[in-house]
């Protein structure tokens, strides 16, 4: 089997190096030609890959029996639609070089804080823009019949160089402290991914988060602490909110988490 990872950023690196190690050939695409020796390096095949640019895409990459999208919209910085029209320009590569299996990083931001519990069968409602990006891309791809696509909705990412001690160590009267959290480790993010390919179960959307969620005063507090650091002080109080469960993880993949949250 061959996989193509377009993105080998924080997650997609991990996840080529995990694929490397199951004996898998992989191919890696980034945007810096700084990176290709690294990639070479993990005995990831290097690709320079931009759909930013009008630069000729070498289309070798895109042969391949699945294809792992794993860019992000960066949405907040205005760069929502380019995302969308570069993932319109992948179809055509898709189509052509007949890559049967096509999975995408999405997020559980498509379905906003509405005050309630959601899961794979509730219907996303984004309320802030990065959601709604990443629904519409979601609708992009799941709407071709020449592939098969499956999504995987990430929560909030956690794990080396995303330490979640410092995000609000030091900080006062930070609002909505009593919010559930919907966390999770970049262990389990690697090992709900390699779980799908290992079951070859494609085309459906999981949502992969953590199984527990303390409160955001409860978890960043701990966090803090753990580092030593200096503990944030939040508002005891809780407007909009949200906690996100899996059914699919469990049905299809049988993943046991690796990295509980502690409060």
């Amino acid at each position: 089997m061959t996989v193509s990872i377009l993105g080998c950023g924080w997650y997609g690196l991990e996840l080529a190096k995990a694929l490397v190690n199951k004996w898998t050939k992989v191919k890696g695409s980034t945007t810096s030609a700084g990176k290709l020796e690294l990639l070479s390096q993990q005995g990831i095949e290097p690709y320079l890959i931009n759909l930013s640019t009008d630069e000729p895409i070498d289309t070798e990459f895109f042969d391949c029996d699945v294809l792992w999208i794993a860019i992000p919209p960066r949405a907040r910085t205005g760069n929502g639609e380019a995302y969308l029209q570069n993932l319109e320009r992948l179809i055509p590569y898709i189509k052509s070089h007949h890559i049967k299996q096509v999975v995408l990083i999405s997020s559980t931001g498509v379905y906003g804080n509405h005050n309630a519990e959601v899961t794979e069968l509730d219907a996303p409602n984004p309320d802030a823009e990065s959601g709604r990006i990443l629904l519409a891309a979601e609708g992009l791809l799941k709407a071709e019949s020449a592939f098969t696509t499956t999504i995987i909705r990430f929560g909030g990412l956690i794990g080396p160089g995303r330490d979640p001690g410092v995000f609000f160590a030091g900080k006062a009267n930070i609002p909505n402290g009593e919010a559930p959290v919907n966390l999770i480790h970049l262990t389990d993010c690697i090992g709900i991914s390699c779980a799908i390919l290992d079951k070859q179960a494609f085309g459906y959307t999981y949502n992969a988060v953590s199984p527990s969620h303390p409160t955001k005063a409860e978890f960043y507090v701990g966090a803090a602490n753990v580092r030593g650091l200096l503990s944030p002080q939040f508002i005891e109080e809780i407007t909009d909110w949200k906690v996100v469960s899996s059914m699919n993880v469990e049905k299809y993949l049988g993943y046991e988490f690796k990295h509980q949250l502690s409060s």
